[in-house]
């Protein structure tokens, strides 16, 4: 259950992130609501700050009719009322100054729930399983939390700091009204709101379905273009450039379409919201210059109507745009809090355990396990890894031998049977103090965008600068990385690509000893490396695995012969098992992968000969 209590999507029929609602949605602003109350002193103020700035608003036109009918020719001016134009001096720079000081209160509200929405939808996509981050497309799901985060503080501001306002404004305004003029004058305001009201909230209603269509397809073009750029390499190798080109621009068609539909709709909003503003200031001065044609009013009368009304509609308008802000920061915030409802398929059970210490066996019991219901990827698979003992798994491609990493590590829940370390069931522990006891070195390596050492640090972060030198000699890479102009700082670019591959594993493995694990998994983890590097690794991770539960994933059978148990995979089963000497004898299908590989080997050799 994430922390917010966001359900997602409100139809099941409905687009990730989007709501099949046509009304005016605020329940994104009850989720805030815990940010507000934690700085209630803060938003307290702020909203004192914006009562005083509303009331000084209101006595400017109030005072500037005083000043009018007391320079009236009507009367003897004796003097100029200089007291008058100070208060009025003083009540215009208040209304500022108030409101600069509610937004200078204000700003750390806002940014906290900015902060604290943006770091837990962050948290819960980490804790959501791996089958989620293999679907997502990283491109769109950044835009979409880009957008959302945004879309906090412009919600905040615009509720407590336009409508609010708003609402006040209008409410000083009509009692102002209706004590100082006949029903005329407050009877066509209300009417004039009223309808503006009205006009605003049916055609804005209207563009969110063009809004919602233009982030959808925003989205879609931003995710294609980060695509491309993080196959750049692929890009090149097969020369499609233009290819990727003609895509990346026929989604910014579409989404070209449909933002000039979004202004065009804008357009007429803003058209006729003027025409009612416009329509209902004509009258009122209508009124108001008759009331002084016929000496019922003063000069002072019609300019305080006059600017009354300036000050209702000018902010009136601003309500305009702050409902569309707000429905366009709701449909911003969908998607990203549709990520906060995203299920998590694998959590920690009520009461789950930490992993005991001391060291841990593994045992897979008939289990079963497939990625989507269609296709079974392993077929009762029952094998046992004593504690300290090293069990190798080889077999083709496909043959279901990484699905068991991911097992141990708990990033899918089996459908049948059950993992356990430690003698227990891995859906009995909880996930932290599994994973913190398993080492992994994977065949595909991906590092993150920073230094070198960063990236063999995040082994463990508590490690200490010779820890990680140690490391990197441990994985004979430390001489490479001295030989840089940077050394250890040297950046290794977006998932690594300034480093080769066997550059990346071997920093890969470094971290893995930085790690110290109880348990280690080699998942081919020196496929990537020469002959001569890989022989000088493999005495390095036989010295890494000793007194360590280790499971090897291997495609070289060369680099497993030592191991206490070597098991041969076929198509999710497994069809042999012994040690190296035993399945050699057995004559069975590892003998003649082994028989492959020679062959391979020696036709090599004599090819470097030549």
């Amino acid at each position: 259950m994430n922390p917010h209590g966001y359900s997602g999507p409100a139809s099941p029929g409905a687009a990730p992130g989007q709501r099949q609602s046509g009304s005016f949605d605020l329940s994104r602003l009850r989720l805030l609501l815990p940010f507000l109350r934690e700085y209630r002193w803060r938003v307290a103020a702020a909203l004192a700050l914006l009562v005083g700035a509303k009331l000084a608003n209101l006595g400017v036109p109030l005072l500037l009719k005083e000043i009018v009918d007391a320079l009236s020719p009507d009367r003897a001016v004796l003097a100029v009322p200089f007291m008058l134009l100070i208060g009025y001096g003083l009540l215009r720079m208040s209304t500022t100054l108030f409101a600069e000081l509610r937004d200078v209160v204000f700003v750390r509200v806002a940014q906290r729930a900015v902060r604290q929405v943006a770091l837990s939808v962050f948290r819960h996509l980490h804790s959501l399983s791996l089958r989620f981050h293999l679907d997502r497309q990283t491109g769109g799901m950044s835009r979409d939390i880009e957008r959302g985060t945004r879309g906090i503080s412009t919600l905040l501001n615009y509720m407590l700091f336009s409508i609010i306002p708003v609402i006040l404004e209008f409410v000083l305004v009509a009692a102002v009204l209706l004590t100082k003029f006949d029903w005329r004058f407050p009877a066509v305001t209300f009417v004039a709101v009223g309808l503006y009201v009205y006009f605003t909230i049916a055609v804005t209603e209207w563009r969110t379905a063009i809004r919602r269509e233009a982030n959808e397809l925003d989205s879609r073009a931003n995710t294609r273009a980060v695509d491309s750029l993080l196959n750049y390499e692929t890009v090149k190798y097969f020369n499609n450039e233009e290819y990727e080109a003609r895509r990346y621009d026929r989604s910014l068609e579409r989404y070209e379409t449909a933002a000039v539909k979004t202004e065009a709709s804008l357009g007429l909003l803003n058209v006729g919201q003027s025409l009612i503003i416009a329509g209902g200031v004509t009258v009122l001065m209508i009124f108001a210059a008759q009331g002084v044609a016929a000496r019922e009013l003063t000069l002072g009368d019609l300019v305080l109507v006059n600017v009354l009304l300036i000050q209702l509609y000018i902010p009136l308008n601003f309500l305009g745009m702050a409902y569309r802000e707000i429905k366009q920061s709701t449909t911003d915030m969908d998607r990203m809090f549709a990520l906060l409802g995203q299920h998590r398929e694998v959590q920690d059970a009520p009461g789950a355990v930490e992993l005991p210490p001391g060291s841990l066996p593994i045992r897979f019991d008939r289990v079963d396990f497939g990625y989507d219901s269609a296709r079974r990827i392993l077929h009762a698979v029952s094998f046992e890894v004593p504690a300290g003992a090293k069990v190798a798994v080889v077999g083709h491609s496909g043959s279901g031998k990484s699905t068991l990493a991911r097992l141990l590590y708990r990033f899918y829940d089996v459908q049948g049977g059950s993992v356990s370390i430690g003698g227990i069931d891995v859906r009995h522990l909880q996930q932290p103090s599994l994973r913190a006891s398993i080492g992994i070195v994977p065949q595909d390596t991906v590092l993150f965008n920073d230094t070198i050492r960063y990236n063999i640090h995040y082994g463990r972060p508590s490690a200490d600068a010779d820890e990680v030198v140690a490391a990197a000699q441990s994985a004979h890479i430390h001489a490479f990385i001295e030989s840089l102009p940077q050394g250890y700082e040297s950046t290794v670019g977006e998932r690594g690509l300034k480093l080769s591959g066997g550059e990346k594993q071997r920093v890969a493995i470094a971290r893995a000893i930085l790690k110290n694990p109880r348990v280690m998994i080699f998942d081919e983890a020196t496929s990537a490396l020469d002959s001569e590097t890989e022989q000088a690794i493999e005495s390095e991770l036989d010295q890494v695995a000793v007194g360590r539960t280790t499971l090897v994933i291997a495609h070289r059978l060369s680099t497993i012969i030592d191991a206490d148990q070597i098991l041969v995979m076929d198509k999710g089963r497994i069809v042999e098992r012994g040690t190296h000497r035993e399945l050699l004898a057995a004559g069975g299908a590892y003998a003649q992968m082994w028989s492959l590989q020679q062959q391979q080997r020696s036709a090599a050799m004599v090819e470097a000969g030549n």
